[in-house]
């Protein structure tokens, strides 16, 4: 009797099994996906096309933020109306310097409004992996804070303390302490209230390296000529530094990723994305912050890299650029879908944090 049941569930696991992977192959499909990083196209937005299976799609509640903190401030400053909607959902600009280079909190957002195959917004909370704070903090610093503008200043300050205030009001960040939440924050400065900065080796390895033969230690504007000649330098070069800006990472990585150029990090903590699933030694060159600062010494294990280990690394950056790079349609492994994969790999670890906290009278004492 045992062995009938035994095998009448597993029957019953092998129908089930067989059913899920025809409905697989069925969502999977065949898409047509035109990549335009620079703008939405008014006839693909008016009809999108999720391309996800929602079982397997980590769920998203995206608080209802007025259009003053997100993307009001593509349309002005001191914009403001409902929370946006697809219908209301702006083109991102193309020709907009510095603020391209921090629009991943827009893209972000547009990917939950239209759909991906990674995650799916859910409107009960309470059915919620996890939660997207709709706060475009870097495009409200560029768009304040660095004019110098003092009644700029404090209104990016207000925008920042009013989602502050929010959060902490929130039932759901007061369950979590906000681990489950998700808040974009790309520029270095942005939410600079509530963030500490890091990587003060920048200045001290400009100095020791600049004028050395061979090499090339510029800064570049934000201006259309300052970019393209940034470009034209790291597609040019062999290696491409990547000392810590104002914080431990710094958009000099992900520059020199796509424009193939085997990045050489030098830092001593450094969270890298994506890597989980990238294993960064196969196409980047790791130096300690004391390494680094070793007269001569970085130059010279620079100079001595064996050439055909530099090809195996260059070649295999060229695989791996599409997996930082923004569009839209969403193509499956592009930048947003790897970040909402990101959350998704993080999200068992924040609920084992959230469950011990609910038990335990002295907090975090694993760590």
């Amino acid at each position: 009797m045992k062995v009938k049941d035994t095998m009448s569930k597993s029957l019953l696991c092998l129908a089930v099994f067989i059913i899920f992977l025809f409905a697989s192959l069925f969502y999977t499909g065949t898409i047509d996906y035109r990549s335009s990083f620079s703008l939405f196209d008014s006839s693909t937005l008016s009809k999108p096309t999720p391309c996800y299976t929602e079982s397997d799609s980590l769920k998203v509640y995206m608080y209802d933020l007025e259009m003053k903190y997100n993307t009001g401030l593509l349309k002005g400053s001191h914009y403001n109306a409902p929370a946006v909607t697809v219908e209301t959902l702006p083109k991102w600009p193309y020709y907009t310097g510095l603020r391209k280079q921090h629009s991943v909190e827009y893209w972000m957002l547009a990917s939950l409004l239209y759909g991906n195959d990674e995650a799916v917004r859910v409107l009960d909370p309470e059915s919620a992996d996890v939660f997207f704070v709709p706060f475009f903090s870097s495009l409200s610093y560029n768009t304040y804070y660095r004019h110098g503008n003092d009644s700029e200043v404090k209104f990016d300050d207000a925008l920042q303390a009013e989602i502050a205030d929010f959060l902490q009001k929130s039932e759901h960040w007061k369950r979590s302490s906000g681990r489950d939440h998700v808040i974009p924050m790309h520029h270095p400065n942005a939410f600079r209230r509530y963030r500490e900065k890091d990587g003060k080796d920048r200045q001290q390895l400009k100095d020791m390296l600049s004028g050395q033969k061979d090499v090339v230690f510029e800064a570049a504007g934000i201006s259309g000529k300052g970019v393209n000649e940034s470009t034209n330098g790291m597609r040019s070069s062999k290696f491409c530094l990547h000392p810590a800006g104002d914080t431990p990472s710094s958009c000099r990585l992900f520059d020199a990723i796509v424009s193939h150029c085997v990045p050489v990090i030098v830092s001593d903590k450094i969270e890298l994305p994506f890597e989980d699933e990238l294993d960064y030694t196969k196409f980047s060159i790791f130096f300690s912050r004391e390494e680094a600062k070793k007269e001569g010494y970085l130059l010279d294990q620079l100079r001595t890299f064996p050439k055909e280990r530099w090809l195996e690394m260059w070649g295999y950056l060229k695989n791996i650029t599409h997996h930082f790079e923004y569009q839209y349609p969403l193509k499956k492994g592009d930048a947003v879908n790897m970040i909402w994969r990101q959350v998704k790999h993080k999200l068992p670890a924040a609920k084992l944090d959230v469950h011990r906290n609910r038990r335990l009278k002295v907090p975090d004492w694993w760590r």
